[in-house]
């Protein structure tokens, strides 16, 4: 079983800072990317930053010049620096593992942490 715990989430000015964290524990034989997604009330969930085994970054355009992702492969943690947070940046902020594999020849499936708020006030 994988598991990711997530933390960092809280509530800061407009303006301000926040670094979420977010580490996998586990059978992790290979993954394929580790992500950040976040809800607001009354909205889906969408992607906010990924980052591949291979280091590519990929980012939402409401993210760009002001959030940065990375990973430490070591600890199997991955990191989203936030700044210049803005009150639309409110959410709940979920970490993902995609496709993961446990052995080299079992399937292959997504984990998600159990979420960490943030709220940006104005």
């Amino acid at each position: 079983q994988v598991q990711l715990v997530e933390s960092g989430g809280g509530l800061v000015q407009a303006g301000g800072s926040l670094r979420l964290s977010c580490a996998a524990s586990g059978s992790i034989f290979s993954f394929n990317a580790m992500a950040w997604y976040r809800q607001a009330p009354g909205k889906q969930r969408e992607l906010v930053a990924a980052i591949t085994g291979g280091g590519s970054m990929q980012y939402a355009a409401s993210a760009k010049g002001r959030f940065t992702i990375s990973r430490d492969n070591a600890k199997n943690t991955v990191y989203l620096q936030m700044n210049s947070l803005k009150p639309e940046d409110t959410a709940v902020y979920y970490c993902n593992l995609d496709r993961v594999r446990t052995t080299l020849k079992s399937s292959e499936y997504s984990y998600w942490g159990q979420g960490t708020q943030v709220t940006v006030s104005s």
